[in-house]
């Protein structure tokens, strides 16, 4: 996420080719569609015609940290400037009731010494709620109810403390800032790899702090009819990654390539070079894992669209040994090189007898082709030299 706001540079993401190995079918761009998750990972929904608004209240603690912080400022602030407003004018009050402003003997005692106007009443009121005690202002014994008000101020005090210095303690330490250093490629492949077509990304964290038990998931996203004729414009389909370990975990201390094979339980299976960039579909990645400083729960999305998904390519390697370790260069995180792969789809390469078979049936049309077009050539020499 970081090279989405400039902390990396842009070229490190592009994607250089480093050779043209194989021809591949150039393809127009067409009209963007909305994309369901946005590369930096934010959702692209809007909630619309919400009648049901006094939810949000029931819970005030997850309201106040989802909210902006300039809104969050602003609440923190007036609601410290009301509480003291409130208790400076009950104070008057209490002042006032007791005859405490106006001026008497010696004898007299009042419920708060040294308040005479409401100036003092709302001095005296931070001064009890934040507890300073500059030792003029003070409550005596005289007044019952200004001792039950003085309890009542440090409640609701302590109150409004905890819940907004726990609102902003949770907005400063929020998940999504770790996730700011997971990264993503800009693009993602297709290519042959084991002899299986494979659909990949590579993810990377840029702190030197791991991320523990990270998983990675990921979804495609398109628009499906059912067998009933119901329309269903945002259906997630879960696709299988290869992972030897048989989970999604891995161990992301260097840059990974996250590899998903396209067989037939794939929803990628009957999609070809030319099918993919027709086809409205969005592949969704989703990284998440416990941070291992603070031990809360972070998640770092982005998706590929069709025009995303570059097919006959790979990533070049990051990681190289120099001096006794392993070095990576993030200035290759976002690299690929063409290599040769079939245009065609997942289903066609089984149907052929897999990539050895269609590889050895590809060679031989080729030489065939090669032949005939020799003959031909040929053909054509032996005329124009009997002309």
């Amino acid at each position: 996420m970081l090279s989405r706001k400039g902390l990396i540079p842009e070229d490190y993401l592009l994607t250089r080719l480093a050779e043209d190995v194989l021809l591949q079918p150039k393809f127009s761009t067409k009209a963007g569609k909305a994309r369901f998750v946005a590369k930096n990972g934010t959702c692209n929904v809007a909630h619309t015609n919400i009648r049901e608004q006094g939810r949000f209240l029931q819970d005030v603690f997850t309201t106040l940290v989802d909210l902006k912080w300039l809104h969050t400022l602003i609440i923190f602030t007036m609601s410290f400037l009301c509480s003291w407003l409130l208790f400076g004018m009950i104070w008057w009050l209490i002042a006032f009731a007791h005859g405490d402003l106006d001026p008497k003997g010696d004898d007299f005692v009042p419920c708060v010494t040294e308040i005479h106007s409401f100036s003092s009443a709302f001095l005296f009121s931070i001064e009890v709620q934040v507890t300073i005690g500059f030792g003029s202002r003070m409550v005596t014994e005289e007044c019952v109810s200004a001792i039950i008000i003085l309890i009542m101020q440090n409640i609701v005090g302590l109150v409004i403390n905890a819940i907004m210095l726990g609102c902003i303690f949770m907005k400063t330490a929020q998940a999504n800032r770790r996730a700011e250093t997971l990264i993503f490629s800009k693009h993602a492949v297709i290519s042959v790899r084991n002899n299986k077509l494979c659909f990949m990304v590579r993810i990377g964290d840029l702190r030197k702090s791991m991320i523990i038990s990270a998983t990675v998931r990921m979804q495609v996203v398109k628009k499906t009819t059912t067998k009933e004729g119901e329309v269903v414009p945002l259906d997630q389909i879960d696709i299988n990654m290869d992972n030897p370990v048989g989970t999604n975990g891995v161990f992301l201390v260097s840059p990974l390539i996250i590899s998903h094979v396209i067989d037939k339980d794939s929803p990628l299976y009957q999609l070809s070079a030319t099918d993919l960039q027709q086809e409205d579909i969005e592949v969704i990645v989703v990284l998440e894992g416990v941070v291992e400083t603070t031990g809360i729960t972070t998640q770092a999305r982005t998706s590929y669209v069709s025009e995303e998904i570059l097919w006959g390519q790979r990533f070049v390697p990051t990681v190289s040994e120099e001096d006794g370790m392993y070095a990576v260069d993030y200035s290759k995180f976002g690299n690929t090189v063409k290599v040769p792969t079939p245009c065609c789809s997942a289903k066609t390469l089984d149907e052929a007898g897999g990539i050895a078979q269609f590889k050895l049936n590809e060679g031989v049309t080729l030489r065939s082709s090669e032949r005939r077009r020799r003959g031909t050539s040929v053909i054509r020499r032996s005329k124009k030299n009997g002309q």
